[in-house]
């Protein structure tokens, strides 16, 4: 089968290029982009196998690349399952999804590593990269069989929501993930520290009352694990940077050289902890909406490359954890379908230029973890997102593909939209 994407604004960061241009799809790879590709040589132009696909007026980008969600199968398929994150994903415009391990049983050993594998390839739609556990039973108290699960089939390493407080274990897992060229993905938060907490810790907890989770829990955790990863001269890579002192010891880090990566979130780039005078659930999330003069700090982190991925910690929970009291909910909402429109306000505020974010959410986000996706060379994965750039629309958290509908950004009005996911060569969603 052979698709040409005809004359859209191609912006693809890994080739710095943003120019109009046709993109050239022959089975399940890239074989050109460049101008009248249907009018080049082989009669191309009278191929009855030939489908054109009229994109002008849209961005034609590498398939987007989310690095941090969770998809609760096994064990919460009421909450999401592996198909229904993966359609909420080519919805959203991601052609490649990575899966934290807090599934029930834990993704600590092949079997479950397996299982989602088998999932995703019945689903049909978006990759998977499931990411196992660091600590079996994610328990921190003793690694899993890193070789193991890499033969299996893992992309990488962490006990994402819960933290690995014991620091000798962090270091023996950053040498042996190291070892197998894999990233480990550290959840930073010092539970000695965020204990008994609801929401950051500021004036504002103060005003509702609510016990806090002060910025320091996840500060001091960045810094340790940083410092771990510059003893043993390896790697590491720093879940949802969510406070102005994280991004300051990042940005210091890189500056020594030390080989740190991290990401960031829709939510901690647009709401502030302000969002929770309402005591509204959906906006309980893991670390806490911060203060403003936090989201300007991740803000200005992004922008000059301290923070060089966009993830959305797509994290599904249905009614009976949500619409409870806000001491006993559960933290996380749902990102995978909005994750685009809301990063890019940033571009409409002036934040990031297009391709800054395209970068940050395509070839950076496969760096990190290592994979060869997000880009649009010849001989690449087929996998495309076009974005509609002048298609506003209003999330409706009931149309969801997800399970689950805890999102606090129903109703706002979003600027740009994805309208044809590509993967693998196969439109896998399309509103054109």
């Amino acid at each position: 089968m052979t698709t040409l994407l005809r004359g859209g604004r191609v912006i693809d960061p890994s080739q710095k290029i943003d120019d109009v241009m046709d993109v050239l799809i022959e089975g399940n790879r890239i074989a050109a982009t460049g101008r009248n590709l249907v009018e080049d040589a082989k009669g191309r132009k009278k191929d009855p196998g030939l489908t054109v696909i009229d994109v002008r007026g849209k961005l034609v980008v590498p398939g987007l690349i989310d690095i941090h969600t969770h998809l609760r199968e096994p064990g919460y398929e009421y909450k999401e399952t592996v198909e229904s994150g993966c359609e909420a994903a080519v919805a959203g415009g991601f052609t490649s999804i990575a899966c934290m391990p807090n599934t029930n049983p834990v993704n600590d050993n092949r079997s479950v590593t397996e299982f989602i594998l088998r999932q995703a390839q019945k689903a049909g739609l978006a990759t998977v990269y499931p990411i196992a556990a660091v600590s079996r039973g994610s328990e921190g108290k003793a690694l899993t069989e890193f070789g193991d699960l890499k033969e299996a089939g893992a992309a990488g390493f962490s006990d994402d929501g819960r933290p690995v407080m014991h620091a000798g274990l962090m270091k023996r897992a950053l040498e042996y993930a190291h070892s197998l060229d894999l990233p480990v993905v550290a959840h930073c938060e010092d539970w000695q520290l965020s204990k008994g907490g609801l929401m950051n810790e500021g004036l504002v907890s103060t005003e509702l009352g609510m016990p806090g989770i002060p910025t320091i829990s996840e500060d001091i955790m960045v810094m340790r694990d940083i410092l771990i990863a510059e003893y043993v001269g390896t790697s590491v890579h720093i879940c949802h940077v969510s406070s102005a002192g994280a991004v300051r010891i990042l940005r210091q880090a890189r500056e020594r050289g030390v080989r740190v990566t991290a990401e960031t979130a829709p939510q901690y780039l647009l709401l502030t902890d302000e969002a929770l005078k309402g005591f509204d659930t959906s906006c309980k999330v893991n670390p806490p909406l911060r203060s403003a003069e936090d989201v300007a700090a991740v803000r200005a982190g992004l922008r000059d490359g301290t923070i060089e991925v966009i993830a959305s910690d797509h994290a599904p929970h249905s009614a009976i954890e949500k619409e409870v009291e806000f001491e006993y909910a559960a933290s996380g909402m749902v990102g995978l379908e909005t994750s685009l429109g809301l990063s890019w306000k940033l571009v409409e505020e002036g934040v990031l230029t297009p391709s800054e974010l395209i970068a940050r959410m395509t070839v950076n986000a496969a760096r990190v973890l290592r994979i060869p996706k997000g880009t649009l060379k010849k001989g690449a994965d087929a996998d495309v997102t076009v974005i509609d750039p002048k298609k506003t629309w209003t999330v409706d958290v009931r149309a969801f593909r997800s399970k689950s509908r805890n999102s606090p950004f129903n109703g706002w009005k979003l600027p740009v939209k994805a309208v044809l996911t590509i993967v693998g060569g196969e439109i896998k969603y399309s509103e054109l």
